[in-house]
């Protein structure tokens, strides 16, 4: 019966654990960030997509259970991009997001921090996040690369700008201790990554604000185009964003600020950077599943709260609509149906992610070139004073 409550009738393309509940969802989004997808062999992948193929067109073989079909979906899920086919650069991966990003963020909350260290660390935080967001993007309608670059320079921009700022006024606080200064500089990688985080989702998604977003009603028909509803997605969006870093950035540096008192640490000091980087990665652990877990994929409104042409042209008295997500590649995947898990030929696979990873990043260096060039600075700046109009207007 515990088996049969863990892996139900195994659906292609649908999400293992019930998305109505916060428990399945945050069950879900663990079964996503799975570091031990890194270790898939290239064979056991063939093997997981030519199973999903044969359950496709109804050729399995005698004696398949649930439990296999829905690990060789989980394998596929995280490391085959569902838009492209390609397979994705491990440290772009989502199962690969905690193990690749702890070491940046053991590096945020390091002490006694120069100018170039929070410059480094800031900038290599964002550009960490960029390239995931760029590997996991939505590319069933190909968005202008210039829109990611807009993102990254808004993240990079706002991280490093008030992490030195933050840093420059606490330095210049004379009321403080140098125990207490430096308790507070602790503290500081987290306003600058959570202003960061809202202006790349204000950056690359402003311009829902002005064309709207697809309400569906309870037979997932389009209604229409609301404003008001893309303004509560931003929203949510934004506050999952929020949160996602709180956890990872502000409870290390309590914990270490109690662990640096004891005899052991003190006695060991050498031990303080690898005590410090675990207590980081059991935050991150924590904080990824529980951000992304808060919403539903799939918002609920009343009609009445949106525009009036939208509640004329139903008569349901709710509608829903896609907040969207800090990777919007796994929503689709597991909102959708089979065309979000495309017939891929297992004899056609990569032969190593290195060699993804050589051609990705080569289209990628080419996109971002041209895209530069047919941009100037003055666009980029005028795109920022946009963004922080845009912001404003969230919150009123």
């Amino acid at each position: 019966m515990a088996e049969l409550s863990d892996y139900p009738p195994f659906q292609l393309g649908k999400p293992r654990f019930e998305q109505t509940s916060f428990y399945g969802r945050f069950r879900h989004f663990l079964d996503i960030i799975d570091p031990r997808t890194l270790f898939v062999s290239e064979s056991r992948l063939k093997e997981a997509v030519q199973l999903l193929e044969d359950y496709k067109h109804g050729t399995l073989p005698p004696g398949v259970t649930n439990k296999e079909l829905w690990g060789a979906q989980k394998i596929k899920q995280a490391i085959i991009h569902p838009d492209t086919n390609e397979t994705i650069f491990m440290p772009f991966r989502m199962s690969g997001y905690i193990p690749f990003g702890t070491p940046i963020v053991v590096g945020l909350l390091l002490p006694n921090q120069t100018l170039a260290s929070t410059v480094f660390w800031q900038w290599l935080n964002q550009s960490h996040n960029a390239c995931v967001n760029y590997a996991n993007r939505n590319a069933t309608k190909p968005s202008p690369t210039s829109k990611f670059i807009q993102g990254y320079l808004g993240a990079v921009i706002s991280a490093v700008s008030i992490a030195v700022g933050l840093n420059v006024l606490v330095q210049r606080a004379n009321k403080f201790t140098p125990a207490t200064r430096l308790l507070i500089q602790r503290f500081v990688p987290f306003p600058a990554v959570a202003s960061a985080n809202i202006c790349n989702v204000v950056l690359m998604r402003h311009t829902e604000l002005e064309e709207g977003i697809d309400v569906l009603d309870n037979n997932r028909n389009v209604v229409g185009s609301s404003r008001i509803a893309a303004k509560h997605a931003l929203l949510e969006t934004a506050l999952t964003r929020v949160v996602l870093p709180m956890p990872i950035l502000v409870l290390p540096p309590i914990i270490m600020s109690i662990l640096e008192k004891t005899s052991l640490l003190r006695s060991r000091p050498r031990m303080i950077l690898p005590v410090q980087s675990l207590v980081c990665l059991a935050a991150f652990g924590l904080a990824l599943p529980l951000a992304i877990s808060l919403f539903p994929q799939m918002s609920e409104i009343e009609t009445s709260r949106l525009e009036p042409e939208i509640a004329m042209a139903t008569t349901s008295k709710t509608v829903v609509y896609n907040k969207g997500l800090l990777r919007s590649r796994i929503s689709r995947a597991a909102e959708h149906g089979d065309h979000c898990m495309p017939s891929l030929d297992p004899n056609s696979l990569p032969g190593s992610p290195a060699a993804f990873a050589s051609v990705g990043v080569g289209r990628l260096q080419e996109e971002w070139h041209g895209a530069w060039h047919r941009s100037c600075l003055w666009s980029r700046i005028w795109s920022l004073v946009e963004a922080a109009s845009v912001a404003s207007s969230l919150f009123r």
